[in-house]
């Protein structure tokens, strides 16, 4: 879509984007210029890649009377790919069982997919495939989207799908597993307290995790439109600093950028969207892991001492800020803003979270302190 200057996006909420140029505006979703620019940046930066992931999202962000099942469908790609939880209709609502939508996106991806993958697809919208030319690798593709606290579908269901008892197979132990999906466990770092799992959810999940942390390679998800990443420590406290062991394991978001994962090293490049809409296309890199933090490479032991560097240290923690919005942010983060953020890395469970953030010098949300104000009600009246 070609925008002018009084237009409104679709996906912005009704707010104006009078600066929204042929690649689009912050606040609106990806228009094809920007998504092609994308993959030919892709192409000429990194032209032979192992492989490419999609952690979902594909549909627009719009309200549910504005799509339906067919415009759903026709956005998919043909890439390893996690449905997100604007891709199906109406949107947050997946069913834990068989429906159309699986159904046709199984179809579309009928090329790529085994037999097996498909039926998986069909029942709850996930399944594993083994890494073209890699040998040794998998891809198991999750559809957390099945414990999203906004899906009123599977509230009160101890296994939507039966997806959790499907992934905890023997079989991944035998290979090195890559795990993608769009809504991540634990907490949102730029809102105090904000989860996206359910607890129960989040507890298996974790558990899942540290059950076959010796052959998880890494994790990646997408939902939050940030960049950061969390680590996944082992039940008993334990730092793994064994290379590529994923007891404590990061992962990786991204908005309006490509990212290039490697074993060894991040990469993440942007479009600068005001400069590009009125001067020319130009993706730049917004920085390499290695270099901004100083670290040998993006091991586990590497990304311990990368959040270690961001909680102890007023410049690490600004540089990584900046990043986390890909330097559309350049406010400065504060001692609050570092709490949420440095929690949100090191804490994945529920309960360690709020430890985190009492230790941290942080303050809980509503539900801690409405206890709190009960409790002092309750003392006062047995003193009267």
């Amino acid at each position: 879509k070609t925008f002018n200057s009084a237009s409104k996006c679709a996906s912005s909420g009704g707010r104006p984007t009078p600066n929204a140029g042929r690649f689009g505006d912050y606040s609106c979703d990806s228009p094809w210029t920007l998504i092609n620019s994308t993959l030919s940046a892709m192409r000429g930066i990194l032209p032979d890649p192992d492989f490419i992931i999609w952690t979902g999202d594909i549909t627009p962000h719009v309200p549910d009377e504005q799509l339906g099942v067919e415009p759903v469908l026709m956005c998919f790609i043909w890439v390893y790919s996690a449905m997100g939880n604007h891709d199906y209709h109406p949107k947050n609502q997946m069913p834990p069982e068989k429906n159309n939508i699986y159904e046709q996106t199984a179809n579309l991806w009928h090329g790529w997919l085994h037999a097996a993958s498909k039926e998986t697809f069909k029942i709850g919208g996930y399944y594993t495939e083994k890494l073209l030319y890699q040998t040794g690798f998998r891809v198991v593709v999750l559809n957390t989207n099945l414990y999203y606290d906004q899906n009123k579908l599977t509230e009160n269901i101890k296994d939507p799908a039966d997806q959790f008892s499907w992934a905890d197979k023997p079989l991944f132990c035998l290979t090195q597993v890559y795990i993608i999906g769009h809504v991540p466990p634990g907490f949102f770092e730029k809102k105090r307290d904000k989860a996206w799992f359910r607890k129960e959810f989040n507890k298996r999940y974790i558990d899942l995790i540290q059950k076959y942390s010796a052959v998880i390679q890494g994790q990646f998800f997408g939902h939050h439109h940030t960049d950061s990443f969390r680590m996944f420590y082992s039940s008993k406290g334990i730092f793994n600093s064994a290379t590529n062991s994923v007891t404590c394991c990061p992962w990786f978001t991204r908005f309006y950028s490509c990212c290039f994962v490697f074993l060894k090293d991040i990469i993440t490049y942007y479009m600068n969207l005001t400069y590009s809409n009125v001067v020319h296309e130009r993706w730049e890199k917004a920085y390499r892991l290695t270099e901004a933090f100083r670290v040998p490479d993006a091991s586990p032991t590497s990304m311990h001492r990368v959040m270690e560097r961001i909680s102890s240290d007023k410049c690490y923690l600004q540089k990584y800020y900046e990043f986390n919005s890909v330097n559309y942010d350049l406010t400065e983060c504060h001692a609050d803003c570092r709490v949420d953020h440095v929690c949100a890395m090191r804490e994945v469970d529920f309960e360690a979270y709020e430890k985190c953030v009492v230790k941290e010098g942080g303050s809980f949300n509503a539900p801690v302190l409405f206890t709190l104000l009960l409790s002092l009600m309750l003392s006062l009246l047995c003193l009267n």
